[in-house]
Protein backbone atom coordinates (compact mmCIF):
# COMPACT_ATOMS: atom_id res chain seq x y z
CA UNK A 1 0.00 0.00 0.00
CA UNK A 2 1.21 3.69 -0.97
CA UNK A 3 2.58 6.09 1.82
CA UNK A 4 -0.60 8.50 2.79
CA UNK A 5 0.30 11.57 2.63
CA UNK A 6 -1.07 13.81 5.78
CA UNK A 7 -1.82 17.35 4.33
CA UNK A 8 -3.02 17.78 8.17
CA UNK A 9 0.81 17.33 9.55
CA UNK A 10 2.49 19.20 7.37
CA UNK A 11 0.17 21.93 7.74
CA UNK A 12 0.74 22.52 10.77
CA UNK A 13 4.34 22.29 10.85
CA UNK A 14 3.58 25.28 8.65
CA UNK A 15 1.44 26.97 10.51
CA UNK A 16 4.14 26.49 13.63
CA UNK A 17 6.99 28.24 11.79
CA UNK A 18 4.54 31.05 10.36
CA UNK A 19 4.09 31.64 13.73
CA UNK A 20 7.92 31.45 14.96
CA UNK A 21 8.68 33.52 12.15
CA UNK A 22 5.50 36.29 13.37
CA UNK A 23 7.59 36.58 16.48
CA UNK A 24 10.88 37.03 14.75
CA UNK A 25 9.66 39.79 13.06
CA UNK A 26 7.68 41.22 16.38
CA UNK A 27 11.90 41.08 18.15
CA UNK A 28 13.11 42.51 15.21
CA UNK A 29 10.94 45.41 15.69
CA UNK A 30 9.09 45.35 12.49
CA UNK A 31 5.36 45.52 11.97
CA UNK A 32 3.54 41.75 12.86
CA UNK A 33 1.91 40.73 9.62
CA UNK A 34 -1.29 41.69 8.79
CA UNK A 35 -4.24 40.24 7.11
CA UNK A 36 -7.00 41.68 5.58
CA UNK A 37 -10.11 39.44 4.44
CA UNK A 38 -12.73 41.16 2.44
CA UNK A 39 -16.40 39.02 1.75
CA UNK A 40 -19.09 40.57 -0.04
CA UNK A 41 -22.53 38.95 0.67
CA UNK A 42 -23.56 35.98 2.72
CA UNK A 43 -22.78 32.73 0.93
CA UNK A 44 -22.90 29.90 3.31
CA UNK A 45 -19.85 28.48 2.59
CA UNK A 46 -17.55 31.50 2.05
CA UNK A 47 -18.79 32.60 5.39
CA UNK A 48 -16.82 29.45 6.79
CA UNK A 49 -13.89 29.63 4.72
CA UNK A 50 -13.58 33.49 5.78
CA UNK A 51 -14.13 32.44 9.63
CA UNK A 52 -11.52 29.29 9.38
CA UNK A 53 -9.10 31.75 7.58
CA UNK A 54 -9.00 34.82 10.20
CA UNK A 55 -9.07 32.42 13.19
CA UNK A 56 -5.94 31.12 11.78
CA UNK A 57 -4.03 34.00 11.20
CA UNK A 58 -5.45 35.19 14.53
CA UNK A 59 -3.73 31.90 16.08
CA UNK A 60 -0.51 32.56 14.32
CA UNK A 61 -0.03 36.00 15.55
CA UNK A 62 -1.28 38.05 12.95
CA UNK A 63 -2.95 41.50 12.78
CA UNK A 64 -6.06 40.36 11.22
CA UNK A 65 -9.08 42.31 9.87
CA UNK A 66 -12.30 41.27 8.07
CA UNK A 67 -14.73 43.49 5.83
CA UNK A 68 -17.97 41.70 5.24
CA UNK A 69 -19.77 43.91 2.84
CA UNK A 70 -23.47 43.74 1.77
CA UNK A 71 -24.39 41.67 -0.86
CA UNK A 72 -25.94 44.93 -2.67
CA UNK A 73 -22.49 46.74 -2.64
CA UNK A 74 -20.97 48.10 -5.88
CA UNK A 75 -17.93 47.34 -7.49
CA UNK A 76 -17.24 51.16 -6.90
CA UNK A 77 -17.44 50.37 -3.64
CA UNK A 78 -15.49 47.30 -3.09
CA UNK A 79 -12.66 49.13 -5.01
CA UNK A 80 -12.20 51.90 -3.14
CA UNK A 81 -12.20 49.08 0.27
CA UNK A 82 -9.20 47.19 -1.22
CA UNK A 83 -7.58 50.53 -2.04
CA UNK A 84 -7.87 51.71 1.09
CA UNK A 85 -6.13 48.17 2.36
CA UNK A 86 -3.37 48.48 -0.49
CA UNK A 87 -2.45 52.06 1.54
CA UNK A 88 -2.44 50.30 4.72
CA UNK A 89 1.17 49.67 5.97
CA UNK A 90 -0.32 47.18 8.68
CA UNK A 91 -1.16 44.96 5.98
CA UNK A 92 0.67 42.77 4.16
CA UNK A 93 -1.52 40.25 2.45
CA UNK A 94 -5.29 41.19 0.65
CA UNK A 95 -7.68 38.27 0.06
CA UNK A 96 -10.68 38.83 -1.65
CA UNK A 97 -13.91 36.04 -1.07
CA UNK A 98 -15.14 34.40 -4.34
CA UNK A 99 -17.42 34.13 -5.53
CA UNK A 100 -18.35 37.68 -6.09
CA UNK A 101 -22.17 38.84 -6.33
CA UNK A 102 -22.94 38.57 -10.40
CA UNK A 103 -22.94 41.91 -10.62
CA UNK A 104 -19.25 42.51 -9.73
CA UNK A 105 -16.31 42.11 -12.34
CA UNK A 106 -14.39 39.46 -10.24
CA UNK A 107 -11.06 40.03 -12.75
CA UNK A 108 -10.88 43.63 -12.32
CA UNK A 109 -11.08 43.18 -8.68
CA UNK A 110 -8.50 40.50 -8.49
CA UNK A 111 -5.84 43.30 -10.37
CA UNK A 112 -6.81 46.09 -8.16
CA UNK A 113 -4.96 43.95 -5.40
CA UNK A 114 -1.55 45.31 -5.08
CA UNK A 115 0.40 42.91 -6.28
CA UNK A 116 2.80 42.52 -3.22
CA UNK A 117 -0.14 42.02 -1.39
CA UNK A 118 -1.85 39.80 -3.07
CA UNK A 119 -1.42 36.42 -1.38
CA UNK A 120 -3.79 34.34 -3.17
CA UNK A 121 -1.59 34.56 -5.88
CA UNK A 122 -4.14 35.79 -9.16
CA UNK A 123 -2.57 38.75 -9.78
CA UNK A 124 -1.50 39.17 -13.35
CA UNK A 125 2.38 40.48 -12.06
CA UNK A 126 2.43 37.21 -9.87
CA UNK A 127 1.48 34.49 -12.52
CA UNK A 128 3.34 36.39 -14.77
CA UNK A 129 6.40 35.84 -12.22
CA UNK A 130 5.57 32.28 -11.66
CA UNK A 131 5.36 31.34 -15.43
CA UNK A 132 9.13 32.80 -15.75
CA UNK A 133 10.65 31.39 -12.64
CA UNK A 134 10.77 34.70 -10.87
CA UNK A 135 9.35 32.48 -7.57
CA UNK A 136 11.86 34.64 -5.00
CA UNK A 137 9.39 37.44 -5.17
CA UNK A 138 6.18 35.73 -6.77
CA UNK A 139 2.86 34.85 -4.81
CA UNK A 140 2.07 31.19 -6.07
CA UNK A 141 -1.74 30.39 -5.74
CA UNK A 142 -2.66 28.98 -2.06
CA UNK A 143 -3.33 25.32 -3.44
CA UNK A 144 -0.80 24.59 -6.00
CA UNK A 145 2.02 25.97 -3.29
CA UNK A 146 0.34 23.32 -0.74
CA UNK A 147 0.31 20.70 -3.52
CA UNK A 148 4.04 21.20 -4.11
CA UNK A 149 5.22 20.73 -0.53
CA UNK A 150 3.45 17.81 0.06
CA UNK A 151 5.45 16.53 -2.77
CA UNK A 152 8.50 17.93 -2.00
CA UNK A 153 7.98 15.90 1.25
CA UNK A 154 8.12 12.49 -0.88
CA UNK A 155 10.74 13.27 -3.51
CA UNK A 156 12.88 16.69 -2.13
CA UNK A 157 13.04 19.53 -3.83
CA UNK A 158 14.79 18.77 -6.66
CA UNK A 159 12.61 16.94 -9.03
CA UNK A 160 15.57 16.55 -12.12
CA UNK A 161 13.85 13.63 -14.84
CA UNK A 162 10.77 12.65 -13.26
CA UNK A 163 7.57 13.23 -15.58
CA UNK A 164 5.05 15.19 -14.11
CA UNK A 165 1.19 14.87 -15.62
CA UNK A 166 -0.79 17.37 -14.23
CA UNK A 167 -4.91 16.47 -15.34
CA UNK A 168 -6.95 20.05 -15.32
CA UNK A 169 -5.72 23.58 -16.87
CA UNK A 170 -7.42 25.56 -14.55
CA UNK A 171 -5.59 29.27 -13.76
CA UNK A 172 -6.11 28.57 -9.90
CA UNK A 173 -4.71 25.25 -9.82
CA UNK A 174 -3.55 23.05 -13.35
CA UNK A 175 -1.42 26.05 -14.79
CA UNK A 176 0.37 27.32 -11.71
CA UNK A 177 0.83 23.84 -10.54
CA UNK A 178 2.44 22.60 -14.00
CA UNK A 179 4.64 25.62 -13.45
CA UNK A 180 5.88 25.27 -10.27
CA UNK A 181 6.56 21.49 -11.44
CA UNK A 182 9.09 22.89 -14.41
CA UNK A 183 10.76 25.05 -12.40
CA UNK A 184 11.83 22.20 -9.95
CA UNK A 185 13.23 20.28 -13.61
CA UNK A 186 10.30 17.93 -13.56
CA UNK A 187 8.95 17.06 -17.68
CA UNK A 188 5.90 18.28 -17.42
CA UNK A 189 2.13 17.59 -19.22
CA UNK A 190 -0.74 19.72 -18.73
CA UNK A 191 -3.47 17.37 -19.39
CA UNK A 192 -7.44 17.97 -20.22
CA UNK A 193 -10.91 17.25 -21.38
CA UNK A 194 -9.46 17.31 -24.91
CA UNK A 195 -6.51 14.69 -24.40
CA UNK A 196 -6.53 11.60 -25.92
CA UNK A 197 -5.79 8.64 -24.47
CA UNK A 198 -5.83 10.24 -21.09
CA UNK A 199 -5.26 6.94 -18.97
CA UNK A 200 -2.08 6.14 -21.11
CA UNK A 201 -0.67 9.62 -20.30
CA UNK A 202 -1.70 9.19 -16.57
CA UNK A 203 0.46 5.96 -16.25
CA UNK A 204 3.72 7.91 -17.72
CA UNK A 205 3.57 10.08 -14.68
CA UNK A 206 5.98 9.64 -11.85
CA UNK A 207 4.19 12.73 -10.12
CA UNK A 208 0.41 12.64 -10.96
CA UNK A 209 -1.47 15.79 -9.75
CA UNK A 210 -5.24 14.94 -10.11
CA UNK A 211 -7.61 18.82 -10.10
CA UNK A 212 -10.75 17.91 -12.68
CA UNK A 213 -13.15 18.26 -10.17
CA UNK A 214 -14.64 14.97 -11.21
CA UNK A 215 -15.35 12.87 -8.51
CA UNK A 216 -13.27 9.89 -8.96
CA UNK A 217 -12.27 10.28 -12.63
CA UNK A 218 -9.12 9.09 -12.43
CA UNK A 219 -9.03 4.77 -11.57
CA UNK A 220 -6.63 2.80 -10.17
CA UNK A 221 -5.28 1.18 -13.53
CA UNK A 222 -4.14 5.01 -14.56
CA UNK A 223 -1.27 4.93 -12.02
CA UNK A 224 1.95 3.95 -12.74
CA UNK A 225 3.20 1.90 -10.27
CA UNK A 226 5.60 3.85 -7.06
CA UNK A 227 4.21 7.51 -8.73
CA UNK A 228 3.05 10.03 -6.18
CA UNK A 229 -0.04 11.13 -6.22
CA UNK A 230 -1.31 13.90 -5.43
CA UNK A 231 -5.55 14.39 -5.54
CA UNK A 232 -6.55 18.12 -5.18
CA UNK A 233 -10.05 16.85 -5.70
CA UNK A 234 -12.92 17.63 -3.10
CA UNK A 235 -16.47 16.51 -4.74
CA UNK A 236 -19.26 15.63 -2.02
CA UNK A 237 -21.73 12.49 -3.26
CA UNK A 238 -24.38 10.16 -2.09
CA UNK A 239 -23.62 8.06 0.55
CA UNK A 240 -27.15 6.42 0.70
CA UNK A 241 -25.02 3.49 2.62
CA UNK A 242 -24.93 5.97 5.48
CA UNK A 243 -28.83 6.64 5.28
CA UNK A 244 -31.25 8.36 3.37
CA UNK A 245 -29.83 11.72 2.06
CA UNK A 246 -26.29 11.21 3.47
CA UNK A 247 -23.33 12.46 1.46
CA UNK A 248 -19.26 11.97 1.48
CA UNK A 249 -16.04 13.35 0.42
CA UNK A 250 -13.88 11.86 -2.51
CA UNK A 251 -11.48 13.21 -4.23
CA UNK A 252 -10.93 13.40 -8.59
CA UNK A 253 -8.89 9.58 -7.73
CA UNK A 254 -10.50 6.36 -7.01
CA UNK A 255 -8.50 6.59 -3.48
CA UNK A 256 -8.62 2.47 -2.78
CA UNK A 257 -7.41 1.26 -6.62
CA UNK A 258 -4.64 4.34 -6.59
CA UNK A 259 -3.57 3.86 -3.18
CA UNK A 260 -2.68 -0.26 -3.71
CA UNK A 261 -0.56 1.20 -6.97
CA UNK A 262 1.05 4.19 -6.00
CA UNK A 263 4.33 4.94 -3.81
CA UNK A 264 2.43 7.54 -1.86
CA UNK A 265 -1.15 9.62 -1.93
CA UNK A 266 -3.07 12.24 -0.53
CA UNK A 267 -6.00 11.27 0.89
CA UNK A 268 -9.52 13.37 0.35
CA UNK A 269 -10.29 14.95 3.05
CA UNK A 270 -7.06 15.60 4.94
CA UNK A 271 -4.86 15.97 2.10
CA UNK A 272 -4.36 18.92 0.22
CA UNK A 273 -7.25 21.01 1.45
CA UNK A 274 -5.41 21.69 5.44
CA UNK A 275 -2.15 23.08 3.29
CA UNK A 276 -4.40 26.28 1.80
CA UNK A 277 -5.00 28.03 4.14
CA UNK A 278 -1.54 27.25 5.96
CA UNK A 279 -0.34 28.13 2.30
CA UNK A 280 -2.13 31.35 2.84
CA UNK A 281 -0.42 32.31 6.20
CA UNK A 282 2.86 31.39 4.88
CA UNK A 283 2.39 34.20 1.52
CA UNK A 284 1.27 36.59 4.06
CA UNK A 285 3.82 36.68 6.43
CA UNK A 286 6.98 36.47 3.60
CA UNK A 287 4.54 39.57 2.95
CA UNK A 288 5.28 41.25 5.83
CA UNK A 289 9.10 39.99 5.83
CA UNK A 290 9.46 41.66 2.27
CA UNK A 291 7.86 44.67 3.23
CA UNK A 292 10.20 45.28 6.09
CA UNK A 293 13.12 44.70 3.79
CA UNK A 294 14.24 41.20 4.89
CA UNK A 295 14.89 37.93 2.77
CA UNK A 296 11.82 36.04 1.88
CA UNK A 297 11.46 33.06 4.26
CA UNK A 298 11.40 29.71 2.50
CA UNK A 299 8.45 26.39 3.92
Amino acid sequence: MAEVIDGKSVAADVVSKVKALTAELSAKGATRPGLAVVIVGEDPASQVYVASKSRTAKECGFHSLQHTLPAETTEEQLLKTIGDLNADPSIHGILVQLPLPSHIDAGNVIQTIAPEKDVDGFHFINVGKLGTGELETAFVPCTPAGSMLLIQRVRGKDLSGLNAVVVGRSNIVGKPMANLLLAANCTVTIAHSRTKDLPALARTADILVAAVGRPEMIKGDWVKPGATVVDVGINRIPAPEKGEGKSRLVGDVVYAEAAAVAGAITPVPGGVGPMTIAMLMANTVASAYLAAGLKRPSF
